[in-house]
């Protein structure tokens, strides 16, 4: 059974979806652009046997509050800092992260801040190189510099139905499950008067993972947790030598190149449930 929640944090409403006994091991489920926790639908009731499933909203994305671009700052840090509230605010200690696209961010300064917390991570599309940013992010490096009007309407095609949709279906093997509701309810989230400026603060924001590479590389270096990258293989907007280049720096690494694109998760829950489950079930 999944309890759908939420938490005033800050003054803002923070949504998520929770499953599973706390007595059980936590893994906290981070979402991507430009989606919500409604892309863990499938895999939430997988794990709950196992884990204590916490799935949240960002600010600004899902049902979580969105207040506008003058009343908060959209950074990928304040953004890690409401879900590390968030998590202390359920009384969970230690946890696994699972973490895609946007929530590789995230997830990656949640770790660094506390390295100790962090029992292991899954890594689905989510990149700590920059050789793993595929030819979507060239609009966001000429927004990075140079923001004006042109470099920004080249970045608001990242938020139409048409982007959004091919995120969903490009690189499918299994067309026929991937379901419309996953993209039609993004784009309903991202059409909201206000979330476009969202969007474009947080894209010009992202250049400031980049910068912390190599410090979220250091890390996985020195603390080793260990880790099981689920890759969607047919990703146009992550690249395989992203999901290659963990290996580089981890020891205890699984690395499966699941057939499906950038959202796998809408044909491979199944097969991600248990790989999660081997992978981790020592613990």
């Amino acid at each position: 059974m999944v309890l759908y929640k939420k938490m005033k944090i800050d003054g803002l409403h923070i949504f998520f979806r929770e499953a599973g006994s706390p007595s059980h091991p936590a893994i906290i489920l981070l979402h991507g652009f430009p989606s919500s926790s409604h892309m863990f639908r499938d895999l939430i009731p997988l794990l709950a046997d196992r884990f204590h499933v916490i799935a949240p909203d960002y600010p600004g994305y899902g049902s979580s509050s969105m207040p506008t671009t003058q009343e908060f700052a959209y950074t990928f840090e304040n953004i890690s800092i409401i879900m590390e509230k968030l998590i202390a605010g359920l009384g969970i200690a230690r946890y696994f992260l699972y973490m895609h696209d946007y929530g590789g961010p995230v997830g990656f300064r949640l770790a660094i801040r506390h390295p100790q917390r962090v029992l292991g991570f899954v890594i689905q599309n989510a990149v700590a190189d920059e050789c793993g940013l595929g030819k979507p992010f060239d609009l966001f490096k000429a927004l990075w510099a140079d923001p004006n009007p042109v470099t920004e309407a080249a970045f608001a095609q990242l938020v139409t139905y048409d982007f959004t949709k091919k995120q969903y279906l490009t690189g499918v093997c299994q067309p026929y499950l991937i379901s419309p509701d996953g993209y039609n309810m993004d784009q309903f989230f991202l059409d909201r008067p206000g979330n476009s400026e969202i969007q474009l603060a947080l894209g010009y924001d992202y250049r400031t993972n980049v910068e912390q590479y190599p410090a979220w590389q250091q890390y996985m270096r020195t603390y080793q947790p260990p880790t099981l990258v689920a890759w969607g293989k047919n990703d146009f907007i992550f690249t395989l030598e992203g999901a290659l280049a963990f290996s580089r720096d981890l020891k205890v690494i699984e690395t499966c190149f699941l057939c499906g694109g950038h959202f796998v998760l809408e044909e491979q829950s199944r097969h991600v449930a248990e790989l999660i489950k081997r992978f981790f079930g020592h613990v």
